[in-house]
């Protein structure tokens, strides 16, 4: 495993990370029970780890799931002056994540 994947491992494991600590320590939802908010913010950062074995193409997997996740850090970090902190913290992770992969790709040689 090269440089950039470790990066994104990094960032991947943050980001489930944070999803538990917020949704766990931080900011505990009100209207529903903590397990399933969990559940919602942390299985589709795991399935990906789960259900495939190569982790270049894992990696792939949860830099298109991480996009929900930045939309989901903007949205918040606007509408919640409380979450701001955490929210832009969830922002920087998945855009580190999806720059670690963008730089893991390589371009094709013209001939």
């Amino acid at each position: 495993m090269n440089v950039k994947h470790r990066i994104g491992m990094a960032a991947w494991m943050a980001l489930i990370l944070l999803q538990c600590v917020w949704y766990a320590w931080l900011f505990p939802p009100q209207r529903m029970p903590m397990w399933l908010a969990l559940g919602v913010a942390v299985v589709p950062l795991l399935l990906p780890f789960l259900a495939i074995g190569n982790v270049r193409r894992a990696l792939l997997w949860v830099g298109m799931l991480s996009l929900f996740y930045f939309c989901h850090g903007i949205a918040e970090s606007w509408s919640s002056a409380q979450e701001r902190a955490p929210a832009l913290l969830e922002v920087l992770l998945a855009l580190l994540l999806i720059g670690a992969l963008g730089a893991g790709v390589r371009r094709r040689q013209k001939a």
